[in-house]
């Protein structure tokens, strides 16, 4: 359990708030490409309590600056893009990207009051499918040279959901592996076709699939080691005397995950704070091996989501379609075959901002307990001017940031911590985009 004072100090996000600062020193997710309407790419969007526009200057070239003109407070969302900025519809005012005014056009031809005048503004990078804001002080960092950003495009898919909670509890239900064993269980019903499809899948190695594997050995062994990116978190569970099921997953320090997705895929997943009671996750998914069928994947998920906010269908209001029958006689949760509604009520039934003074963790929690050590550390070197984890702070050190590995294999019992870099090599050169990487 933590301290009421340490629990709000790594979910609060406000940008005088220690956990809000801590993330504000990171590139965040602030929208998808896709998202974006072709015809007027202007968006506002809510980002750690802050309100800001998103709009697109030409190919690849961002600007989100403050929602509100510095003149009369009106909304700039609605505002035109005119002259590589936004011109605000009340009395003309136009910004440029980095939030400087550049024209007051009622104001007299020699008034120079317009240099003056400059709004919030924070720089914007395009990665595969992601608009990505740094909203800190100081030079952005430098982008690590992780899997999700190296993949080309046509080997990922971008996208997000909305859950009406603490960012935190995202993040802390995306290192949780002990929890696959009972929340993504299925009953009789094959999830091949649904968001659940990669635990249908056979292990190789085996004759079971994921879903058998971590159904039947629900005490996995689970370690957790400090790694360059975060942390590496390893479930370890015996298939026999001779070989192990190995899943490995990692923190993305501060609010990210990357998690095997069956076979060659992984992905990647932001949770990113739109006030300290809603969030966004984004996810960037890639595959080793084959190209993404881009359309076919954002169909199946907006056939799960309203938009414009990209809140799920199946949420708090309806009990996020719980049925007692199903329940009984399907699924283990009631709740349908997609293992992210699962998720999202795990988090979001916690409650707004899950009260930590009152839970009691054992020793499969081991993850959870290592990143809120890792994230109060980061803070008080933070307020202490050190660096803090993964943050590169040139581009020799963000080169140096790889990977990380996130694999589902099967491994022998004596020396597995070895093995499984062997088998994620082996996977990486058969790949036509990764081959030749170093593993480490």
């Amino acid at each position: 359990m933590l301290s009421r004072e340490d629990n709000e100090r790594i979910t609060k996000t406000g940008p005088d708030d220690p956990a809000g600062r801590l993330l504000r020193q990171y590139w965040q997710p602030a929208g998808l490409t896709s998202e974006m309407p072709a015809e007027r790419p202007v968006k506002a969007v809510r980002l750690m309590g802050e309100d800001l526009v998103l709009f697109k200057r030409g190919e690849g070239d961002w600007g989100l600056v403050s929602r509100y003109c510095a003149h009369r407070g009106v909304d700039l969302s609605y505002g035109r893009l005119e002259d590589g900025g936004l011109r605000c519809l009340y009395h003309g005012w136009l910004y440029g990207k980095d939030g400087r005014c550049l024209e007051q056009p009622a104001e007299p031809p020699h008034s120079r009051f317009f240099e003056k005048v400059r709004i919030s503004s924070y720089p914007c990078v395009e990665r595969n499918g992601i608009v990505f804001a740094y909203m800190g002080g100081g030079d952005p960092p430098p982008f690590p040279a992780y899997d999700c950003f190296e993949a080309p495009e046509e080997y990922t898919f971008a996208f997000k959901g909305l859950w009406e909670c603490n960012w935190l509890q995202g993040v802390e239900g995306g290192i949780d592996p002990s929890h696959v064993s009972f929340l993504h269980r299925f009953l009789d019903e094959d999830p091949r076709d649904v968001y659940g499809a990669q635990f249908a899948e056979t292990v190789a190695g085996t004759d079971k699939t994921t879903a058998e594997i971590v159904g039947e050995m629900y005490r996995p062994d689970i370690e957790v080691e400090q790694a360059e990116h975060g942390l590496r978190v390893f479930a370890v569970r015996e298939l026999d005397a001779q070989t192990r099921h190995l899943r490995v997953t990692n923190l993305l320090f501060p609010n990210a995950f990357v998690v095997p997705f069956g076979g060659d895929r992984v992905f990647c997943q932001w949770h990113v704070p739109i006030d300290d009671e809603h969030h966004y996750w984004y996810m960037i998914f890639y595959d080793f091996k084959d190209q993404t069928d881009k359309e076919t994947l954002l169909q199946q998920r907006l056939e799960n989501v309203t938009l414009p906010d990209y809140r799920p269908t199946r949420n708090r209001d309806n009990n996020w379609g719980f049925d007692a029958t199903e329940q009984n006689e399907l699924t283990y949760t009631g709740m349908g075959l997609d293992i992210n509604v699962h998720d999202q009520w795990a988090v979001e039934s916690m409650g707004p901002i899950q009260d930590r003074t009152v839970e009691r963790l054992g020793v499969s929690d081991r993850a959870v307990t290592s990143n809120r050590r890792l994230l109060l550390k980061a803070i008080k070197a933070m307020e202490a001017g050190q660096p803090t984890p993964a943050h590169p702070l040139d581009e020799t050190a963000a080169k140096e940031l790889r990977g990380p590995l996130a694999i589902d294999t099967v491994v022998p019992a004596e020396d597995w911590q070895e093995k499984w870099r062997d088998n994620e090599a082996e996977r990486r050169e058969s790949s036509p985009w990764a081959a030749g990487q170093e593993v480490h």
